[in-house]
């Protein structure tokens, strides 16, 4: 009766009101507010730039010995570097890319890219339940592979835009109508060339097509666009993502689409134009029975796409597991639950629970683009290790499907 009688006290204080209005009220000063933060964090005119490598990370993304890094810095003219005020050398990853070129003149196998008769690896990272860890797996992954020397495009198709945000790009205020990828597999007249929504990174080898609330309109169109097509249509919904992206294909290696947390018409498409997919699952078990009502929906659809002329074959299909805490009985369980089941599936290493990962994420940065001194050395070291064994699989997979060892 108390509750009762407070409900109701609490309804007479704030009187009847219109949800929509309030929302859009809240969402306003909201957004004006996250923008002061922003602000605050980062000037108006302020570019997020990566930070220089110091001998031995260059060292390691080469694959090869600090003293050779050294060795090349100060023979090749082509190679320039920087010293810190505790003569430290340091390179920026452009001058990293430089010594692996020069590296693969002598031995073209150092250069991990696509080669003649390769096809473009499309990876898309997708889950239906929020809090997965699917835009932390994405973002990383498309990082680490530039880092490696490939060339990668990161394709933002979630509305809610954090990958964007992280790669530089604030969806509200520097992504405007017909600038997400929307743009280019809408149906009216206003469709314009995927290659016009593309965008440079700060990150060197890594470009984006940034994401915000318009990709929802694909999610509204689509219905109208079905209910009207004519016969001769060869241009499907579930086809318009993989035909927007075969217009970049000589552009890149690798392409990694963060996947709305949703089953819609949008990541349908996006796992018909996918050459690979990379699952991420939080071994809880309400995310597990969650992420068995997916996988029977996603099954189902797309079995009425294939009926449809939808190509559905993959180089690989895999199971990450996401936020793992080592210490936690109930997820261990979880996780040998599911390599009984789906055995090789399920990538060995795990994206660990990291404060470091988190941290980082305060100042919009990956674990990759924040420095070791930044945060608790063990911490950091461990963080990396457990993000470069997920991220090295997802490598070696790619390359496999290459037809490399």
């Amino acid at each position: 009766m108390a509750t009762k009688a407070a409900t109701k006290d609490q309804q007479s204080k704030e009187g009847a009101f219109s949800i929509d209005k309030a929302i859009e009220r809240d969402s306003a000063t909201l957004s004006g507010q996250l923008q002061i933060l922003f602000e605050k964090l980062f000037s108006p005119d302020a570019k997020k730039v990566l930070r220089r490598f110091s001998s031995k990370e260059a060292a390691k993304l080469l694959g090869i010995t600090d003293s050779y890094v050294r060795h090349i810095a100060s023979q090749e003219d082509a190679v320039t570097s920087e010293r810190t005020l505790g003569g430290r050398l340091t390179f920026s990853l452009e001058e990293i890319n430089t010594i692996r070129q020069i590296r693969g003149r002598t031995k073209p196998t150092y250069l991990p890219g696509r080669r003649e008769g390769d096809h473009l690896q499309i990876i898309a990272v997708t889950n239906f339940k929020g809090g997965s860890g699917k835009t932390t797996t994405a973002i990383h992954l498309a990082q680490y592979l530039a880092l490696r020397g490939y060339r990668v495009l990161a394709v933002d198709l979630d509305p809610q835009a954090s990958m964007s945000a992280m790669l530089g790009y604030q969806p509200e205020f520097d992504v405007g109508d017909n600038e997400t990828l929307y743009g280019a597999i809408r149906y009216d007249g206003e469709r314009r060339a995927v290659r016009e929504v593309v965008r440079q990174t700060y990150f060197p080898g890594l470009d984006l097509i940034p994401g915000n609330l318009e990709l929802h309109e694909f999610e509204h169109d689509t219905p109208h666009a079905l209910a009207t097509r004519s016969v001769a249509d060869t241009d499907m919904f579930f086809m318009r993502v993989g035909n927007a992206l075969t217009g970049l294909q000589e552009h890149y290696d690798v392409v990694v689409i963060d996947c709305p947390p949703t089953l819609g018409f949008l990541t349908l498409s996006a796992l018909c134009a996918a050459t690979s997919v990379l699952i991420t699952v939080h071994p809880q078990m309400l995310d597990i029975a969650s992420m068995n009502q997916f996988l029977a929906m996603t099954s189902n659809l797309l079995s009425v796409v294939r009926e449809a002329g939808g190509s559905l074959e993959y180089d690989w299909m895999r199971y990450l597991i996401t936020r793992y805490e080592p210490n936690d009985g109930p997820q261990a369980q979880i996780v040998a639950f599911l390599r009984s089941l789906f055995d090789e599936r399920v990538l060995t290493s795990m994206m660990v629970k990291s404060t470091a990962v988190s941290d980082a994420g305060l100042s919009k940065q990956t674990i990759y683009e924040a420095g070791r001194e930044t945060i608790h050395r063990q911490t950091y070291d461990r963080a990396v290790e457990a993000m470069d064994g997920v991220n090295g699989e997802v490598e070696a997979l790619i390359q496999k499907s290459w037809g490399r060892t």
